[in-house]
């Protein structure tokens, strides 16, 4: 292996765990802020505490899918990074307007910008 592909290899595997921890970080955010929701609060709240339910499903995931120790579809390891960037945009906004989810919010778009730089590492 040359110094150059051996340069890309450590790349490929610090964006793949960095991916993976920002997935469980959005995870655990939005999972908290679900449940400080009020389930029967404003149609707002409602769609934010779902988006936020989903986000962690997504993320979780994705991080199982990041873990694995086995080769690997390349494509659908981009599929399901770009789903989970994709769930954590729409969380990441649905969060935006509910007070005292501002953290959870950021953290969805951190997530997203991690698959986002880990997609690019892929093409």
């Amino acid at each position: 292996m040359t110094t150059t592909s051996q340069q890309e290899l450590f790349r490929f595997l610090e964006d793949r765990f960095a991916c993976a921890q920002a997935c469980a970080e959005c995870a655990r955010s939005a999972a908290l802020r679900a449940s400080l929701m009020d389930p029967g609060g404003p149609k707002r709240r409602e769609s934010a505490r779902r988006s936020g339910i989903l986000c962690a499903e997504v993320c979780e995931a994705t991080c199982h899918v990041l873990s694995r120790q086995q080769a690997q579809n390349e494509r659908d390891v981009r599929v399901q990074l770009e789903w989970c960037r994709d769930v954590c945009l729409e969380c990441a906004e649905a969060f935006d307007g509910c007070p005292g989810s501002e953290a959870a919010a950021r953290r969805c778009r951190e997530c997203a910008r991690a698959c986002e730089d880990f997609i690019a590492v892929l093409r």
